[in-house]
């Protein structure tokens, strides 16, 4: 979910009581979750009826498809399903193409690759449960501090923070990210729990303690099965991520989530830099199914409205 970002306040407790019912809300996902991900259907697309064609590049809008890079293993906000990318982002995508009369087509990526497949043009957009950060939007690698790219611009529909998961009944006592010093901790590469969880190495280090064992995955499944074997004594991951799987995962009896939320911070769209066309016209139609109540129809299916936003900010994150 360094693709995720560095989050900053602390987010309020009551977002904990999305845990509850988000596996219901999973249980009821329709299989086609709309078609937005069927290449049998990519490319092509009226616009007939779509207020906002007219805002897209003429390249995309004669294509019908806008192309998504996404790590589609985080489940409830992407995961594969029938073949489909289904879940919180993909139906937003799927409300965002009625909207612009075009089809958004996710295609699978390793989370850290996804903003050189942008760069790169493999994508149009990035889309895959990634925080809007400053070192994101001015290509600084958040561990050195320097300059590793161009940089991308985001438009931000959604706020999460992280949270710690452990194995259920708490076996080791986690409270705190304080508690995981000098502890083996699960979580997946290139992601904001990865950031947040160096930053507290030196947190550790201050307070005369051992240092965090990071084990890095390349998805977040990978490290919760390490989790679930014991071989970790925690993962860190996105709260609505966290609460899923500690309501679905061995039907309840597998994780569950400790404490707090930890930096909250808006996930964004990512957008090529100079590509302002099709950033403006992906926060236009954000704008436009918030604005319609569609937007918050999906968070409310899922349970997590706490993280819904009221616009569409373009580089909101800090």
């Amino acid at each position: 979910m360094t693709a995720s970002s560095t989050r900053r306040t602390t987010a309020a407790h009551s977002r904990l009581a999305a845990v509850g019912a988000i596996a219901v809300a999973g249980a009821l996902l329709l299989t086609g979750c709309g078609d937005q991900t069927d290449k049998a259907n990519g490319g092509g697309s009226t616009t007939a009826n779509a207020p906002l064609a007219d805002k897209l590049p003429a390249d995309i809008r004669k294509a019908g498809v806008i192309k998504v890079g996404s790590d589609i293993a985080y489940p409830p906000v992407e995961y594969m399903q029938g073949g489909k990318a289904v879940g919180i982002d993909p139906e937003i995508a799927d409300a965002l193409g009625k909207q612009l009369g075009v089809k958004f087509q996710f295609q699978n990526g390793k989370f850290d690759q996804l903003i050189v497949g942008l760069q790169s043009k493999r994508f149009n957009v990035v889309m895959s449960a990634m925080n809007d950060t400053k070192d994101r939007q001015n290509g600084i690698d958040s561990e050195t501090g320097k300059k590793a790219g161009q940089g991308i611009d985001f438009v931000d529909y959604f706020t999460a923070g992280t949270s710690i998961l452990v194995q259920k009944g708490n076996p080791k006592g986690i409270k705190t990210l304080d508690d995981l010093c000098g502890k083996v901790v699960a979580l997946q590469r290139g992601t904001t729990s990865e950031g947040i969880a160096k930053a507290q190495n030196k947190k550790c280090a201050k307070d005369h303690k051992k240092a965090i064992k990071l084990q890095t995955f390349d998805t977040d499944p990978e490290a919760l099965l390490r989790l679930k074997q014991g071989a970790s004594v925690a993962d860190l991951n996105d709260f609505p991520v966290a609460a899923y799987n500690a309501k679905t995962s061995g039907a309840g009896k597998d994780f569950e989530v400790v404490g707090d939320q930890i930096e909250a911070g808006p996930y964004g769209i990512g957008v090529s830099k100079g590509n302002t066309q099709l950033r403006d016209a992906l926060q236009a139609a954000m704008d436009a199914i918030v604005k319609n109540g569609d937007y918050q129809k999906i968070l409310k299916k899922w349970n997590v409205t706490d993280g819904a936003v009221t616009e569409a900010k373009i580089n909101g994150g800090s």
